[in-house]
């Protein structure tokens, strides 16, 4: 059975920083609690529990809690009221839909001077005669019952058919405990053939697989048929369960929880067998063969930076993802990235230095960007440039004297009658364009510009 543990009770006080030793108030619904106990000695300081929705059969362990105000233990299996006298200031108290048939069981409440409010809804002691009458003569300090107020001239009437109700009260539990007796021995019955049938099972699956048996072990098609045969057999046994007519008892209502819990588990291991048995991708095939791989469906781009003679990937990852779920793996010919344990291969148009390599998240889109040096050094982009200009230097050349040409015949000589000083200028510019093995051409170009030159007056 699943108790109160410290765990528990630290994880749900949180807003108290988890110290549980001056805590007030703690909501502990919903948790599968089967036996309530510790907490009288952790928190004594309790004034709100909330314990609704659990399987918890028997109010225990919070005798102690001096200063506990209001205490909410409903949805749960408890058949009696008991153990609340040494709660002094209990002021309301919510034992909805639970299982108390001995009405008579609210006398211990008498203790309780300050409880002011109680709920009973749901419960089978709710379906006596005289209910409301017993419970408002019985706690005469309550000022609420199931949510409706006691007003003072029916609680007169109460008392003075107190004792004529208390005798019906009696002879109602009696028939109770007689059919709470049948109930309890038809589940102890259905248990233990419920136990039967699963030893029945387990004992035909072992002789099946035994060596001994003539049918020896079955082939993997017949392994598929017998996982075939059992899931449909679980989804028998699962409509036969939910579909069974059962009374509503604190047994049936265990026995459900436990259903759930034993499907759940089941689910669960399945899952884990499937996390061990990870599947397996092909990465490189047989014959050495790397292959291009997306388990994860990612956009990716790869650029070739022939300036900085390095290649760029930009996978896309996802913006939230922890850096710690992705693993970068570079080798000369091809990178590997393993996210969140699904690959992502590539193959490289050119070697590259994986040592010299990096791994960055950019800051924007939190993509993974690896920056992968080539492993060849010689740079081709400039060589490239520089060939160009050689070639293409000459009809430069030739350009510009046409348009330097051009610019002479616009000068006005009033203006600018030092013609020498400009053409001083323009060598200049031409020693400065292109490589030095070109300069000589230009000067003799020059000097033969020069003599061909015919000054015309006229011009």
């Amino acid at each position: 059975f699943l108790s109160v543990t410290e765990d528990l009770v630290r994880r749900r006080a949180e807003h108290n920083n988890s110290e549980i030793f001056s805590l007030e108030e703690i909501s502990l619904h919903q948790q599968e609690i089967e036996k309530l106990e510790h907490l009288d000695k952790w928190c004594r300081d309790l004034k709100i529990l909330y314990l609704q929705n659990n399987l918890i059969p028997k109010i225990e362990n919070v005798g102690k809690l001096k200063k506990l105000e209001y205490l909410n233990v409903a949805l749960n299996n408890i058949e009696r009221i008991e153990n609340l006298e040494g709660c002094e200031e209990l002021k309301k108290l919510d034992l909805t839909a639970n299982f108390i048939g001995e009405l008579s069981s609210i006398e211990s409440l008498k203790c309780n001077i300050h409880l002011k409010e109680l709920f009973l809804v749901g419960n089978p002691c709710t379906e006596f005669e005289g209910y409301r009458q017993f419970v408002v003569a019985t706690l005469h300090q309550l000022k609420y019952l199931d949510s409706k107020e006691i007003e003072r001239s029916e609680r007169i009437k109460a008392l003075q058919n107190y004792p004529e109700v208390k005798w019906k009260i009696r002879e109602q539990e009696q028939v109770y405990y007689l059919k709470r007796a049948r109930e309890k021995e038809e589940a102890q019955r259905k248990m233990q053939e419920k136990k039967d049938k699963k030893q029945k099972q387990m004992d035909s699956k072992l002789g099946f697989d035994s060596p001994d048996s003539p049918q020896g072990k079955p082939n993997q098609a017949e392994d598929g048929e017998q996982e075939i045969c059992e899931t449909v057999d679980n989804d028998d046994e699962d409509r036969r369960f939910w579909e069974e007519p059962t009374p509503y008892t604190p047994e049936s209502r265990l026995e459900t929880h436990r259903y759930i819990e034993e499907k759940r588990r089941a689910r669960d291991n399945i899952r884990e067998s499937k996390k061990r048995e990870k599947t397996t991708w092909t990465l490189v095939t047989a014959e050495g063969k790397v292959l291009n791989v997306n388990v994860p469906k990612l956009h990716f781009s790869l650029k070739d930076d022939e300036e900085n003679n390095q290649i760029i990937l930009d996978l896309a990852v996802y913006r939230h993802l922890d850096t710690s779920l992705l693993d970068v793996d570079v080798q000369p010919t091809y990178i590997r990235v393993l996210v969140k344990g699904k690959p992502f291969q590539l193959v490289l148009p050119e070697e590259v230095k994986p040592d010299s390599s990096s791994a960055k998240r950019s800051q924007t889109t939190g993509h993974l960007v690896v920056t992968m040096p080539k492993a060849k050094e010689i740079i081709l982009a400039k060589q490239k440039v520089s060939a160009s200009i050689k070639h293409s230097d000459c009809s430069t050349q030739q350009k510009t004297m046409r348009s330097q040409q051009v610019e002479k015949l616009e000068v006005d000589p009033s203006k600018y009658s030092f013609l020498d000083v400009t053409r001083i200028i323009q060598k200049k510019e031409l020693t400065g364009q292109g490589p030095i093995k070109l300069q000589p051409q230009k000067v003799t170009e020059v000097k033969k510009s020069c003599v061909d030159f015919e000054n015309n007056e006229d011009v």
